[in-house]
Formats: C-alpha cells, structure tokens, sequence
C-alpha cells in the first residue's frame, strides 16, 4: 500500500530581482512626494536648502540600504531587520523592533497611506472629501467619514488578496510600481518640457541658500519670512526632514520577504540598492521640476499641501488636478499592497521566536501567513479611525530612523561578534560611509526631540511599552 504523506504549508522561492525591486520602490513611493515639498519649503524658505533635504535623504536611505545588504546575504529568513537586530544585540533589541513596527511603524503608514487614496479619490467622487457634511455617523466626540471607510476597505480588500498566495500580491506590486514609476518620470518630464518658466527659475535660485522659515501673514495675507540661523538651522532641516523622510522609507520591506525570495543572498543586497537608488534619482527630479514652474511661496503654501496638484495645473491646465489625483490613487494602491504584503512576514518570524501570538507564525493553506496578514489590518484599520495619522507620521519617522541607525550600528558588532560568517554581500564603503549614515541618523533623532518633542517622546514610550510586553511573552512562553 502506498502510504500518503502530508506536509505543512512553506514559503514558496517566488520573487525574483524584478520583484524585490518593485518591492523597494513600490513600498517607498506612496504619497509623500506629491504632497511634503510644501512643509520642507515652509521649513527651510529656500530653493537650495529644499534640494539639499531631499539629496540628504537619499543618501541617507542608499547607504542604510547598501549597508542592510549585507546583513541579508548574512541572514536570509523572513523576517528581515527583526532578525539582524536580534542577532546584532539580542532578542529583547529585536522584540522591541517588531513591537513598534506592529504598533505604529508598518500599521501607521499603512492607515496614512490608505487614507491618502480616499482623499484624492475625492476629486472624482465628492462625498469621500473629509469634511462634516461627509460624516457616515457619530457617537460622542468620533466621527466616522466616508474617506475612512474607503481607506479601511482598500487595507481589508489588499489583505484579503494577499491570503490567497502570493502570486496575486506579487502582480499587482509589479504592474502598479512600473505603471507608478512610468507616470512620474512622464510628470516630470512634461513639467520641463511644457511647464518651465526660466524667470521663475531664475527667480527660486536667486538666494538659494539662504535659510528662512516661511509663514502666510495674518493682516495681509502676505508671506512672512523669518532667518534661521546656528543650531536653529540643523533643527529646521531635521524638521523638514520628516515628510522626505517619510516618503522614502519602507524600503526596508525587502528583507521581510527574504524566505520567498530567488537567491536571497544577492537579490535583497541588488533589490536594495537598484530600489532605493530609482525612487531617489526620481524624487530629486520631482522637486527640480516644481522648482522649475512655480515660485517657491506657491510650493510652500500650495492648497492643503497638494504641491503636485498645483504643478499639475500649470502644466497641463484645470484637467492636471485628475491627472495627479489618479497618479496618486494609482501610487497608494500599489504602496500599500507591497507594505501589507511585507509586513506580515516580521510578525510571522516573531511568532516562530514565541515573542508574538502563536497563530501568527503559521502559514495559511496558500502559504502565506494568513492570520498575521488579518492582526496587520485590524490594528491599521483602528489607526484610520483614530484621524490621527497626519501625527503619525512624525512618530514613524523618530522610531524608524533610529531602529535604521541600531541597525547599521549592528554591521559593526557583527563584524566583530561573528567575523567567520559567509558574508556574499559587504556594506558599501564600510565603515565610512556606515559611520556616517549613524551620526546623521542621530542626529536627525535628537534634532527632531528638539523641534517637535511632543511626537518624538510618544514614539519613544511606544517603543518602550514593548520592555514589559517583552517579558509578559518570555513568562507565557516558559509556562507552555
């Protein structure tokens, strides 16, 4: 008699460097780069100091990325940066990682981006616009709107399509990324081509490094500029820094999907590099285009921050607002499917630990970690509900940032910790360009206490509320 064996469910090996890539770039760009260049600006006052903040950025995100390639090729399990900081410190380090990632990181820009996608949805369907007349119901003090129920719908609809294996996720990821990437190139290109006035030009760069923080007049409605100077400027830059920020995080996304990745050792070190490099090429080239047709008091208080929007309108007239509000639904659709996509898989390697709820580390009948995906969509959906997530993303940025320095801080103990473990992969540049990235990184994480304390110290307490959930896991696990 033939005897029937069964087998658990197991990653499939199904993304290749196409995709991992599309991962990176799809994750990083939602909506952030059509709208942050007007709090940079208003920040900063100045058409150099605007470039400068973005440039920063992207060398910050290319050389964590590169550094983080070495890492994967040295660990390549799902779970990603939850495991390198485990390994690097310990598993209290990793633990809080994956507590704050669940928290606010990966469940916060989930919620910020999905409500992203219902707001511009607005422009053709007004009664998803956020305002009181567009309140489904109201119990005490919360409302509910329309635009938040969409934004729940969509997060729900991505999780569903992810349950049923990865195939589907991973499609969707590679049309919407390519489609998202090919309509900002094409903006941008038509932004200089159509819409570039070489007296504005001019005019934006004529004192381009001088800092001044803008603010519209309360008498006449004019502008009002006020110098920044001495340490004032560094805390202006780390202010302005959080929507650049912002919009280029998640590239990380990558490294969570490390067990269903083809060659794992060198596509996740290659996927980073190629995706961080392509959306910051892109996003430099975004604001050179805005600087090129609009005078820089327009970017810095363009309506309700829709910078692209305005750009849009002087380029190709009344229909560019339709034309940037369906690139961005386009972009926030594709950004989120590659977030919840990605993100289960930390809960999932948390769960395998015994520091995360035990159904979280199985995987469904399609292979994927189903019950992780849905815990991922109730805690984001709960955060669209709060109408919190514009403070969410200052928080985001302080607690991603400094997990992204103890991260890169990790290269170097391992190096020392584990000197004979395969490393197909090196850090680029290592250890200058390691050492480098950590200081901006701290001090972008002290500079923003500074400036906007009230965020930063809440994302501080999330992260330490995950200590005593730490050891509340290790008893119930020990008591198993």
């Amino acid at each position: 008699m033939a005897e029937t064996t069964k087998t658990s469910p197991h990653f499939k090996h199904s993304f290749g460097l196409l995709d991992g890539t599309m991962i990176v770039a799809g994750s990083m760009i939602g909506s952030g780069i059509f709208i942050v260049s007007a709090d940079i600006t208003r920040n900063v006052g100045s058409a150099g100091w605007l470039i400068f903040v973005w440039l920063i950025t992207g060398f910050m995100t290319i050389t964590a990325a590169v550094s983080y390639g070495e890492l994967s090729g040295m660990y390549p399990k799902a779970g990603g940066q939850y495991i390198y900081l485990k390994e690097a410190y310990n598993p209290l380090t990793g633990f809080l990682f994956g507590w704050s990632f669940f928290a606010v990181i990966q469940t916060g820009t989930i919620a910020a981006v999905g409500v992203a996608f219902s707001k511009f949805a607005g422009y053709f369907f007004p009664a998803l616009e956020l305002n009181d007349q567009n309140v489904l119901f109201t119990i005490g003090g919360f409302k509910l709107h329309n635009a938040q129920l969409v934004s729940i719908l969509l997060i729900m609809f991505l999780t569903f399509v992810n349950t049923r294996g990865i195939e589907s996720g991973k499609w969707i990821q590679r049309i919407f990324t390519i489609t998202k990437l090919v309509s900002l190139f094409g903006l941008i290109v038509f932004g200089f081509f159509l819409g570039a006035k070489h007296d504005i030009w001019q005019h934006n760069w004529a004192d381009a490094w001088k800092m001044h923080s803008l603010a519209l007049g309360t008498g006449s409605g004019g502008i009002l500029s006020s110098p920044v100077l001495g340490l004032a400027a560094v805390g202006a830059v780390a202010a302005a820094m959080t929507g650049s920020i912002f919009s280029s995080d998640a590239w990380n996304n990558v490294t969570f999907i490390a067990g269903e990745m083809k060659n794992p050792k060198r596509n996740i070190g290659l996927s980073l590099f190629l995706g961080t490099l392509i959306v910051s090429v892109i996003y430099v080239s975004a604001n050179l285009m805005y600087l090129s047709v609009m005078p820089l008091d327009h970017i810095a208080f363009a309506p309700q921050d829709r910078v692209a929007v305005s750009a849009a309108d002087v380029i190709f007239g009344h229909a560019g607002t339709y034309v940037i509000a369906v690139m961005i639904m386009i972009s926030t659709f594709g950004c989120n499917n590659g977030l919840i996509l990605a993100g289960a898989r930390v809960y999932y390697a948390m769960a395998g630990d015994g520091l995360f709820f035990r159904q979280a580390g199985r995987l469904n009948k399609n292979e994927v970690p189903g019950w992780a995906l849905w815990a991922q969509c109730l805690v984001a959906a709960i955060l669209c509900l709060s109408g919190k997530y514009g403070d969410l993303l200052d928080m985001i940025s302080f607690v991603a940032v400094f997990f992204y320095a103890l991260t890169v801080i990790g290269i170097f103990r391992l190096r020392r910790s584990q000197p004979g473990l395969e490393r197909p992969y090196k850090a680029f540049g290592y250890p200058v360009l390691p050492a480098i990235y950590i200081v901006l990184a701290l001090v972008f994480c002290v500079a923003l206490i500074i400036q906007k304390p009230t965020y930063a110290t809440w994302g501080a307490v999330i992260v330490l509320l995950g200590i005593p959930l730490y050891y509340i896991a290790l008893s119930s696990k020990k008591n198993k």
